[in-house]
Order: structure tokens, then sequence, then C-alpha cells
């Protein structure tokens, strides 16, 4: 029976169950799993990587948000608001991850190093009212302890100790916002340091990388309330020659120290895939953070879009049962498209992504691997791409009582018009 005949019979979600059961698949399986995955958000899409320190704000340290468009939040209460729209406009409950530049303190100056948890007292009693979990990031660009490039790996002591404060500091945070959320808060650690022409000594800058987070790590924390993790990126700008935290280094750090690796699939050479990397460290690793974004040529950060590498994203993790053991991040900033926009945008494809990768009949294509028949696996490969997957996906939304289809750019725009475009 084809899928015609289906449709004729049948509401359309009736008639996409039926089709898909026809390969051993239970859309309502597949929905219930997709609705106990939370995405971590990114706050810096909101305001362009700007925080709230008060210290000339924007983005350095080899992050960039291009593009002029109006409306940004300026306050801490507006990118909630826009959060508060974003989430509204999303399936299912899902949590924020907080840079440490995102504090609240009241007008004062406060430095990095000196950050602490009521800082963000704001933001926790925030994330109890929306029911949601909070993750932390420490924040080692746009500062002018930074501008050389160098913060961990600092051959100047004095910066490299006040770099190694602001990440103990930061932990101590993270802790924080797991006890009070109830929620264990990941926080992810990855610094700018790198060279823009040659080395001579990289192992130096290596070695005092790693003796900075020996000492950042040493203070034991409950992993009921903070994980850590560490993120390696290929290159930069200004360090387009050496990355000091490349990827086989904390790969060697995560699984000598214990930590969480975060990949970020917009930090590798333009033809790696991350989806390729998954099973990989997850050999030997516990369990990993993604860091999702969409490189054009570069770590450009573009938002996400339900693009191939994506789909394939969510099936090595679906494929390879690792739902549990895999962190889903975003980590996107755009300035060129309204920002609600693209927050709504790139989350809604992760999660159709997701939803994609919980409808494939894997077991049948992994027999279809397992006994050679490698013509019927491709074969099936490609007829799943015209599966009803879309009316799924609509009935999935209209369980959660989110807009359905197109509808949510109609909310974006009304937001526009009576909220972020009165800002200036």
């Amino acid at each position: 029976m084809g899928i015609f005949d289906f449709f004729k019979k049948q509401t359309p979600y009736e008639a996409a169950k039926e089709y898909y059961a026809d390969l051993g698949v239970n859309t309502e399986t597949a929905m219930e799993r997709l609705s106990k995955i939370a995405l971590s958000l990114h706050c810096w899409q909101g305001d362009d990587v700007g925080g709230f320190e008060g210290q000339g704000g924007g983005a350095g340290g080899g992050c960039l948000a291009t593009g002029g468009y109006p409306g940004k939040a300026r306050t801490p209460q507006e990118l909630r608001s826009d959060l508060e729209k974003v989430y509204s406009m999303l399936p299912s409950k899902h949590r924020l991850a907080l840079h440490a530049s995102y504090l609240e303190s009241g007008g004062k100056k406060i430095e990095r190093n000196e950050v602490r948890p009521e800082h963000f007292a704001n933001w926790v009693a925030w994330a109890k009212q929306q029911g949601i979990g909070l993750d932390f990031n420490q924040t080692f660009f746009s500062h002018p302890k930074a501008e050389s490039g160098f913060t961990l790996a600092n051959y100047d002591e004095g910066i490299r100790n006040f770099w190694i404060e602001h990440a103990i500091a930061c932990r101590k945070i993270g802790e924080y916002m797991g006890k009070e959320l109830g929620k264990t808060c990941i926080t992810n650690l990855w610094i700018p340091d790198g060279y823009k022409d040659i080395p001579i000594d990289r192992k130096k800058s290596r070695e005092m990388l790693k003796d900075s987070l020996d000492k950042i790590f040493a203070l034991k924390i409950d992993k009921k309330y903070h994980l850590d993790s560490v993120e390696s990126k290929l290159f930069g700008i200004g360090a387009e020659s050496c990355t000091i935290g490349s990827h086989e280094f904390y790969l060697g750090y995560a699984l000598k120290r214990g930590t969480l690796l975060t990949l970020d699939t917009g930090h590798y050479h333009p033809t790696e895939v991350v989806s390729d990397k998954i099973s990989s460290v997850l050999a030997f690793l516990d369990e990993l953070m993604l860091h999702v974004s969409r490189p054009v040529r570069w770590d450009s950060d573009h938002v996400v879009i339900l693009s191939d590498e994506l789909e394939d994203l969510a099936k090595e993790i679906v494929r390879g049962d690792y739902l549990n053991r895999v962190h889903i991040g975003l980590d996107f900033f755009d300035a060129s498209i309204n920002r609600v926009a693209a927050w709504v945008i790139g989350a809604r494809c992760m999660i159709k992504a997701l939803l994609i990768a919980l409808l494939e009949p894997t077991d049948m294509l992994r027999k279809f691997e397992i006994t050679g028949d490698n013509t019927s696996r491709l074969a099936m490969l490609e007829e799943l791409k015209t599966m009803p997957f879309g009316t799924v996906w609509d009935e999935y939304c209209r369980r959660m009582n989110v807009p359905v289809g197109d509808a949510w750019l109609k909310e974006v725009k009304a937001y526009e018009a009576t909220v972020t475009s009165k800002r200036r």
C-alpha cells in the first residue's frame, strides 16, 4: 500500500502513524522519547555575545557576531523576556546556558575572578519559575586580561592565575545552580589561546595549560550537582597557526582527568564531521557535550538549519543509544536577522533532526548492514527521506501546545512589533 492510499482513508497523522508502523516504527514512542530530550539554549544569541558587565560590550577573542539587526536585548530583563518568547514556541522543556559575563551586579563593577553565585541569583530564580535547568560557561574573552590572546596558557603568571581564579569561581557558580535547581549543571571551559603565526614552543604553552587546568579542577564537586567539560577548537581569529587547546589535547585531558569533552560542530576542518566523532569519544568517555552550530567555511556560528550533517548528528546519537550520555547545547549568534527568530529556527531544527532519527527503522537498517545487504541499506535510506516526518512533527507540536508549521513566525513578528522594535 502506498502513502497516498493511507491518506485517503485517515487523517494525515493517522496515515503517517500507520505508514511508519509498516516499517516497524512506533510514532507515539518516538514522540514520547523526544519529549524527554532537553536542549541547552545559549543566552548569547539574544545580545550578540555582549553580556552585562559594562566593560564595553561586544564579543572578542575569536567570537564575532555580524550584522546590525535592531532590537537586541540590552538588559537581563529584556533577555529573559526574549527567551520566554522563544521557549513558548518550542515543544517540551529546554535548558539555558549562561556565560559568566551575563552576571547581574546592580551596576557594580565585578572582576571576572570575583564572580559569585549571588550575581546569578536572578537567573536561578527565573529558571525555577520556568521549570528549567541551567548550564554555565567561563568567559575567557572580551576582557583586558585576554587582549594578548592568551589566558590559561599565558606566560605572565599573574594573568594566568587571574583566569584560574575565574574558572574556579565559575565552577562554584555551576555547583550553586545545580543545587538550587535540582538539575545537574554542566560548566564548560573554552579558551581562545593560540598563535597567529608559527610558534617555537607549543610544548611549553600546553604544559602551562595543563597545569592551569589541574589547579582549576583540584576542587572536587559532587557530580550530582555539577559536571565539568572542556572544549577544543581547530583555529580562531588571531590563532590561525596554533590553538593550544586542540582536540587532541582536550581529548587526552578529559580521558585522564574524567571531565566531559565538548565537541563544537564549528571547531573542526570543513571536511570533518562531528557525527563521526561521537562513537569514538564515547567508546572511552562516559558522557560528552555538543555545541551545535553551522560553520560556513570556518567557525562562523550561523543559525542551525535542518542540514544533512544535523540529521546525521542526531541519528548517530539515537542509533548509538547515547541519548543519556550526550548533552546537546546550541551555539550560534547571528545579528543579521531577528534574534528571537534565529533561536527558534535553530532549536526547532535540532528537535526536528532528533525526531527524524527517532522515526528511523534502525533495526532494519542495521540488519541490512550486518548481512552485507548494502543495496537495501542505501535504497531504504533514500526512501526514508520522503517519509511523512513533517506530519508527525506537526502532531507533536499540536500536542505540546506550540505553534504548528510557520505559525511561530507570526508570533515573532508580533513580538517584534510590540517589544523588540521599541528598543533603541
